[in-house]
């Protein structure tokens, strides 16, 4: 369903973006940068947190970090990673297939500078064995994100 979800958001939003899908599992950095053939930096991942009451998405570079101090000053509180449960039950992705298109309801969602390093990024696309090809800028502009700086960089 979830990668419906996804399929279906990109139909209506942006139909000239197509779902890619891999045979091998692309859950984590490591393993998405191997299934779509990309440096892991360019593997854009969605963070799921909980800060105080309110559930947010963050996604950035495959090889950033969040830093819980710029989180803290940019949302007012202590960010708390969701698990893998709650997760799949407010986004309807499933862990390693999280992202912010085709979500089952709307949550904020942020995009870290760290994805500005590179012209295309692959964000999960709501499965494990799913993603797409697509321009950080598009993707923030598609899914109303705003930017934000949250994040460590590394190479």
């Amino acid at each position: 369903m979830s990668l419906q979800s996804v399929r279906d958001f990109f139909a209506e939003k942006a139909p000239d973006i197509t779902v890619i899908e891999s045979p091998i599992s692309s859950a984590t950095v490591t393993l998405a940068a191997e299934a779509y053939g990309v440096e892991p930096g360019r593997i854009a991942k969605t963070l799921s947190l909980r800060v105080g009451e309110r559930v947010i998405l963050i996604v950035a570079a495959g090889t950033s970090r969040m830093d819980n101090k710029k989180v803290k000053a940019q949302f007012g509180g202590k960010p708390k990673m969701l698990g893998p449960e709650e997760v799949a039950e407010i986004t309807g992705h499933e862990v390693g297939g999280v992202c912010p298109f085709g979500l089952k309801a709307p949550l904020p969602i942020y995009c870290d500078v760290s994805l500005k390093a590179f012209d295309v990024v692959v964000p999960a696309a709501g499965s494990t064995h799913s993603a797409v090809r697509i321009t950080p800028e598009r993707m923030a502009e598609l899914v109303a994100a705003e930017w934000v700086d949250v994040c460590e960089h590394r190479s």
